[in-house]
């Protein structure tokens, strides 16, 4: 059996030219676009501890924010095969980048803090199993050298 390869583009166009280009470290706006085909422009930049604005997006929330999707996305496949209705998810990721000597900088983990509203509370303890095998599926979790862990919790329907 032949697997499947899915091709993705972006383009990333920096805007932040003040005038002098990089003539020096603080002359230069830290602001770019990313584009792709279809889904309109996002707005990026640095984070605001390396010199990029607040109204805009950072690499490491736009990181950040691809590790909780993904995982919502497979954590719904998984509990559809799993006969577990949910009817509400949210999550509050959050992440920690160390800063090295030399100037780099990596993750060095992330926690997902999903909450998952259920049909049926009773399925609690299965619900919150299957961020398990929802991080196993999880594309962009199983290509981060960093670990990916989960403090989920469940609930039964939100009372009207």
């Amino acid at each position: 059996m032949r697997l499947a390869e899915h091709h993705y583009a972006a383009q990333v166009r920096w805007t932040g030219n003040l005038g002098s280009g990089t003539s020096g470290y603080r002359a230069y706006s830290r602001d770019h676009e990313v584009e792709v085909k279809g889904a309109g422009v996002l707005l990026g930049t640095a984070d605001p501890t390396f010199h990029g604005s607040r109204d805009r997006w950072n690499p490491e929330q736009l990181l950040l924010a691809a590790l909780a999707q993904c995982h919502l996305l497979s954590y719904l496949h998984v509990a559809v095969k799993a006969g577990v209705v949910v009817t509400g998810y949210r999550d509050t990721a959050t992440g920690v980048m160390r800063l090295n000597a030399d100037g780099s900088g990596e993750f060095t983990g992330v926690v997902l803090h999903p909450h998952v509203e259920l049909q049926d509370a009773a399925q609690s303890a299965l619900a919150d199993s299957l961020h398990t095998e929802a991080n196993k599926l999880c594309f962009i979790a199983r290509s981060v050298s960093f670990p990916v862990d989960h403090e989920p919790s469940s609930s039964g329907p939100a009372a009207t």
